[in-house]
């Protein structure tokens, strides 16, 4: 493209040159013409380079001070995205406050997003949300961690429509008691949903020849249904795992605990942070 100028500026300048066929030879506009010629004669042949179609004002570009807050608040939490950030912006009482996607083009822009996890990158699953609150909840145990002489088991349970943790509980086993008693605090805080999708695991495991267990039997008779995933395709407990994931980076890679009590602790602590917008 350069060189095409150069051309048409050598030509145009020459004694006696039809600026106007010129400009018609090469296809472009008299005015274009016109400005190549002044932009020579001003700058010589630099001046004939691209230059940047940046506008010179961008009045509706993110201020400054709020892209440090952003970038500050990311430094703080650096699991957390667009929506979680913008909850505690509102907090700080910045204006104007930015939409969600604005904060997300703020981190991608200031190379804060993971590519590996694959931020802001196409989905190759389809999404599925139920419609309303207890229509469904995810329910699972994350892998243990150290906890004293043995270890604390966190037993996760979320609702799929609101994402929102219904409980996060440091357990000492993955039997069915244990799963039974906090389901219950569960339900008395929440109400019942109207199913629950488990894995195929401890105590809830499901095999074709022993489709019941103990915990499914009193679930059935709560008149909740059970639903399990498929084998090896953990995607369809998809949320809870995501949320197994941030749990793991927040928290799975500090110190051991010495005991189940301060596990729990940090459980709550870090519930009640990583879902800013959500009631205590």
């Amino acid at each position: 493209m350069t060189e095409q100028r150069a051309e048409f500026v050598a030509l145009a300048r020459q004694p006696g040159a039809n600026r106007r066929a010129l400009c018609r030879h090469f296809g472009i506009a008299p005015a274009t013409g016109y400005k190549w010629l002044q932009r020579y004669a001003a700058e010589g042949p630099v001046g004939l380079q691209d230059r940047s179609r940046r506008p010179h004002q961008s009045p509706a570009q993110t201020a400054p001070a709020i892209e440090r807050a952003v970038l500050a608040l990311r430094a703080q939490h650096p699991t957390w995205g667009g929506r979680k950030l913008r909850v505690l912006l509102a907090r700080q009482g910045v204006q104007p406050l930015p939409a969600a996607s604005t904060i997300t083009a703020i981190l991608r822009r200031h190379d804060r997003l993971d590519p590996a996890q694959g931020a802001g990158q196409p989905r190759a699953l389809r999404r599925f949300e139920h419609p309303y609150p207890n229509a469904l909840w995810q329910m699972d145990f994350k892998a243990g961690w150290p906890c004293g002489p043995g270890r604390c088991h966190p037993l996760t349970i979320l609702d799929d429509h609101s994402r929102y943790a219904l409980g996060l509980v440091a357990c000492p086993n993955q039997r069915t008691a244990t799963v039974q008693a906090h389901l219950i605090t569960a339900f008395q805080r929440y109400g019942l949903p109207d199913r629950l999708l488990v894995d195929n695991g401890s105590p809830w495991g499901h095999h074709p020849a022993h489709p019941y267990t103990p915990l499914t039997v009193w679930l059935r008779r709560l008149d909740i249904a059970v639903s399990h995933s498929r084998p090896y395709h953990p995607q369809t407990l998809g949320k809870d795992e995501r949320f197994h994931g941030t749990l793991e980076r927040d928290l799975g890679r500090q110190p051991p605990r010495p005991d189940l009590a301060s596990w729990q602790t940090a459980f709550d602590a870090w519930r009640q942070e990583d879902q800013p917008g959500a009631p205590p």
